[in-house]
């Protein structure tokens, strides 16, 4: 098992790492955070589970996108941050042949966003909205002021065709960064090849959800593991791709 210094997380071993084999093939990445006993949050957020290097490892996992795949809710709750690198992964990205900034794509289904929010007023890149062909005009329009509306869908949000739709738009490396019920979506739907789990060395007790939710049907499906990543507080980082 490797040993995660904040310091050394850039280091071409760790972008290895998570590197996929093809970056011109469709890929969906999970990214969450969970405590030893199954807590997607503390006190209805995620980010006291999280540690500095979690925080680096995220940050380096976001460079490797194309696009950055969130929920509504999470957006709401988490209070996100336009999806803006630093200077240094900027220049990465960029000596790679991608641009600056991965884009922010926004999953929802009853469009109740804030078009005002810096999360599209300050973004760098203007972000996407994905909704359905039922979702209300109004707030449609209102969206599209500051948003690429992209409809996937008739009376539901269809992920596979918002895979193909962020595919064509030359996203195919796909992060989804929450909240539970988008992953359990994206679960139900078969659509998950990869799982990267920070496994946060926090007992929270009952009462914190799981990091996945929503009434769907029960199908197990087999990963493998591919990497061990540790800190020195106890934390550990693995990442696992979806079995052949």
């Amino acid at each position: 098992m490797h040993s995660l210094n904040p310091a050394e997380v850039g280091g071409d071993e760790i972008l290895q790492a998570y590197q996929v084999e093809d970056r011109s093939v469709p890929h969906v990445r999970c990214n969450f955070v969970t405590s030893i006993d199954g807590a997607v949050e503390i006190d209805g957020q995620s980010k006291s589970l999280t540690s500095p290097e979690d925080s680096e490892l995220f940050g380096k996992v976001r460079m490797l996108s194309d696009v950055v795949l969130v929920g509504a809710g999470t957006v709401r709750i988490e209070g996100y941050n336009p999806l803006r690198l630093g200077k240094e992964r900027r220049a990465w990205r960029k000596d790679h042949g991608l641009p600056e900034n991965p884009t922010l794509a926004i999953v929802s289904s009853r469009l109740e966003l804030d078009p005002i929010n810096h999360v599209f007023a300050d973004a760098p890149v203007r972000p996407l909205v994905i909704t359905h062909a039922a979702a209300p005009p109004d707030h449609v329009e209102a969206l599209g002021e500051v948003a690429d509306v992209l409809i996937c869908g008739e009376a539901e949000v269809d992920l596979h065709l918002v895979v193909a739709a962020l595919a064509e738009r030359g996203l195919p490396q796909i992060l989804c960064e929450g909240g539970p019920r988008l992953l359990g979506a994206l679960t139900d739907a078969d659509l998950v090849n990869e799982m990267d789990l920070s496994l946060s060395p926090l007992l929270v007790g009952p009462g914190a959800g799981r990091i996945t939710a929503g009434a769907f049907d029960t199908v197990a499906r087999r990963f493998v593991l591919r990497s061990v990543l540790g800190a020195d507080d106890g934390s550990l980082f693995l990442r696992y791709l979806r079995a052949h």
